[in-house]
């Protein structure tokens, strides 16, 4: 059986924009992002986020501080009534040769193998073209660009939907 999964990307998504993010202090979730994740579940997605991590290979933090953080987030979720499914990420520099790192569609397509999803009725919600290019990249045409502190190119972005915020999500996705 296929799962119909919504992908997010996590800084500027799920959390606030912070530069190389890796303590807890300084997370602070998008408004409206549990109420619109719980509106998912209800409506049969399950939830993965997909994150670039290259304050791993910079040396900013270390994967232990990544996963505290992650294990933290998954939490948070959970006192939500949220089960994320999982959490992948890509801990190499934009100079790396990876397929994991988005634009590549690497951790997308090894959720797919991991979880049976079915990518023609996922969706993949990010903040940046390079998570709408590696949402193309693995099939996943459902896609929604949030408009954040990223400048966005909106005559040449891929995305089919660009919106304000995640709340504006539970409009599009039914």
């Amino acid at each position: 059986m296929s799962n119909k999964t919504i992908f997010l990307d996590r800084d500027g998504v799920v959390n606030k924009e912070v530069n190389y993010l890796h303590k807890i202090s300084d997370c602070e979730f998008i408004p409206g992002i549990f109420d619109t994740c719980n509106y998912f579940q209800d409506i049969g997605f399950q939830i993965i986020v997909i994150t670039n991590q290259s304050g791993i290979t910079r040396g900013y933090f270390n994967e232990k501080d990544y996963q505290i953080l992650t294990k933290w987030i998954i939490q948070q979720f959970k006192l939500n009534n949220i089960n994320l499914l999982d959490v992948f990420h890509c801990p190499h520099g934009p100079d790396s040769s990876c397929n994991c790192r988005k634009p590549k569609p690497g951790m997308l397509l090894e959720a797919q193998n991991k979880y049976s999803i079915d990518m023609t009725n996922s969706w993949l919600i990010g903040d940046k073209e390079t998570d709408i290019l590696a949402a193309n990249n693995a099939g996943i045409t459902n896609t929604i660009l949030l408009r954040s502190s990223h400048k966005i190119n909106e005559g040449t972005s891929n995305a089919k939907n660009i919106l304000y915020s995640i709340s504006d999500c539970i409009n599009i996705i039914k």
